[in-house]
């Protein structure tokens, strides 16, 4: 068997292909849908007709749902696939080789599609807090052709053509161009989210009309699961034109609409209004009304208190018990009677035996934090710094992660808008309150920060991730978790692309004879090979001396020796010392082996190679 090359036009050198994989679920429900197109593989239109009686729009002017210039293409864009990578970055990183949670640097687009393979439907909660479309945001073109390339020249990393602008109330393409930059993320995020995840979305009154919308296409509106409203202000601005705006929402959507959020545990608050007047030796009470407003057919009697006096329900309610079963919780000393046996009887409530609280809807300053509190949070990490705009306070995102993970579960906490980094911090800091072991995925754009000490907005995440580990381990020392995070950084691929010039195909050949880019080491070629197989970015990496080769091993399953140079006589003994590592691993899927093409002296060296390796058992072979 001959060594697979993977080249840029490999399916292994792009991220998932999910127009490709929404035919392939057609094609399983429903063969008689594809045909061949034009251009390949297609969906038989009238078929699909067909399958479901004709239930179809016919007149495109007059569909229901929100509809703007541009969203077929931003659909498009979503399932394109990313031919980039993301290059490690341990230097910029803390506990490297022990960390479990990312920070990625890069434009989140084509980080979501990069996420694809690995983490699809892995995601336990995702929070975003994206541009609120206020006229002052941050705004960039998505590039259909080559969103990589957009991105480095918008970010200063290749020659710029693209200018960075705000999205102007006076645009014609107001709402628009904030549609548009939405709709493809949210699209991807879905894939990424677990059948029993949810998403909170932050927003304000500018677009949640049309967010809402927008969600309820991608998710389902039968997965909508609330609006939470944030109290965000702590005194009214009184420069407001018409109103000073207090709150924010949080729109909650989940993957299935069986989901239900997790019940918050109760605050001293709650508890404040339990008292014990009567000595009860089981602890603080709450009297609880004893008529019920549904008709009950024991619910209609009259009953004698302790002083005689008798008690029935009014005009229109009925006892919430019966007569025989108030009786029975009057004589274990479970009715209220009032201070002198006089009032109507109260059934007791006991603090030990009420469950947590439900979530509720409306989310006070109190509780979870204002915009102060996000400011003064802010300015006890970055004395030296400015205050920066719009944070979110950590107790809210605690709030959030409270409702939708749990302490001991691994959960995976997605933020593609990471801004300061909240996200981040609320949950390193919630892992270090419950002893928890939730990690997280943080995504920003180097956008450019005009003045200050940092750079880009990207800068400030890293280094609040890494203030906020060293404060939290100083703050509980006996907490052992994970403070640390790896940083990433999108790129385009290790992989050279085939793009000849008709003025010297000659060089170009020659060029194309090494097919990973000039500049890129082993590390950064593994993990692109991680991400391209479908493996976690925080998966544990051995590596041992093989033949005088370093030989990369995930477990077994991704065995990779990126050596510059492999001659017929070192064949040998390397296939034999990586048959004899994959055996002592015993990998429980398949596995795959992978050289760089050109370190091979000739073809015989490489079928040699291949050839021991697949009698061995190692039959996915590749080269790049």
């Amino acid at each position: 068997m001959t060594m697979q090359i993977i080249d840029a036009q490999s399916p292994e050198a792009h991220s998932a292909d999910l127009k490709a994989e929404n035919i392939d679920k057609l094609k399983a429900l429903f063969p008689e849908l594809i045909t061949e197109g034009p251009n390949g593989v297609a969906i038989n239109q009238d078929v699909l007709k067909q399958l479901v009686g004709d239930a179809t729009v016919t007149d495109a002017g007059e569909k229901y749902g929100l509809n703007w210039h541009g969203k077929r293409a931003a659909r498009q864009l979503a399932l394109t696939p990313s031919t980039g990578t993301l290059l490690p970055c341990p230097d910029e990183s803390v506990d490297w080789d022990t960390t479990q949670n990312l920070m990625i640097e890069g434009d989140n687009l084509e980080v979501l599609k990069l996420l694809q393979k690995s983490y699809a439907g892995k995601v336990k909660l995702i929070y975003i807090d994206p541009p609120y479309n206020t006229g002052q945001d941050f705004i960039y073109p998505d590039n259909f052709q080559d969103n990589i390339k957009n991105y480095l020249e918008i970010t200063g990393q290749s020659v710029a053509g693209i200018k960075t602008t705000t999205n102007n109330e006076n645009s014609g393409r107001y709402h628009t161009d904030w549609l548009n930059m939405i709709y493809p993320r949210l699209v991807l995020a879905r894939s990424l989210l677990s059948p029993d995840g949810a998403i909170f979305i932050s927003i304000d009154d500018h677009e949640i009309h049309h967010l809402r919308s927008m969600v309820s296409e991608v998710f389902g509106e039968e997965n909508f699961s609330a609006t939470a409203i944030w109290e965000k202000a702590d005194s009214p601005r009184n420069s407001a034109r018409q109103f000073s705006e207090d709150h924010d929402y949080i729109l909650i959507f989940s993957k299935d609409p069986e989901w239900t959020p997790d019940r918050l545990p109760r605050t001293e608050a709650a508890n404040s209004i339990y008292s014990n007047p009567d000595n009860d030796p089981r602890g603080k009470w709450l009297p609880g009304d004893p008529y019920a407003n549904k008709p009950y057919s024991k619910g209609k009697y009259t009953i004698a208190g302790p002083t005689g006096r008798t008690f029935s329900p009014p005009p229109g309610r009925y006892w919430r018990i019966s007569e025989e079963k108030l009786r029975e919780l009057d004589a274990d000393g479970r009715i209220w009677w009032g201070p002198k046996g006089e009032a109507r009887p109260s059934i007791k409530r006991y603090l030990t035996e009420v469950a947590d609280l439900t979530p509720r809807t409306l989310w006070k300053k109190e509780d979870v934090g204002s915009n102060r509190t996000s400011k003064n949070e802010l300015r006890s990490l970055f004395p030296e710094s400015e205050s920066f705009d719009t944070p979110k306070p950590t107790r809210l995102i605690e709030r959030v992660l409270q409702l939708a993970t749990s302490p001991k579960s691994g959960d995976i906490v997605l933020d593609f808008f990471a801004g300061s980094g909240t996200t981040g911090h609320a949950t390193l800091s919630l892992n270090s309150a419950d002893d928890g072991n939730r990690r997280f995925i943080l995504v920003q754009l180097p956008e450019p920060i005009a003045s200050g000490a940092f750079e880009n907005i990207a800068e400030i995440t890293k280094e609040r991730l890494r203030r906020a580990g060293t404060k939290i381990k100083a703050d509980n020392p006996m907490f052992s978790g994970d403070t640390g995070f790896r940083t990433f950084k999108l790129d385009t691929s290790n992989i050279r692309a085939w793009n000849p010039t008709p003025e010297d195909l000659t060089a170009d050949l020659l060029a194309h004879q090494e097919h990973l880019i000039d500049g890129r080491g082993e590390s950064d070629i593994l993990y692109e090979l991680l991400l391209k197989l479908g493996l976690d970015l925080c998966v544990p990496i051995e590596q041992q001396q093989i033949a005088g080769k370093t030989v990369h091993s995930i477990g077994g399953v991704l065995m990779a020796c990126l050596t510059e140079q492999i001659t017929r006589d070192q064949v040998e003994d390397l296939a034999q010392g990586i048959v004899a590592w994959h055996k002592a691993q015993a990998p429980a899927s398949d596995s795959t082996c992978v050289f760089r093409d050109s370190a091979f002296a000739d073809d015989i060296a490489k079928t040699n190679l291949a050839a021991i390796l697949n009698q061995a058992g190692i039959k996915n072979v590749r080269s790049l």
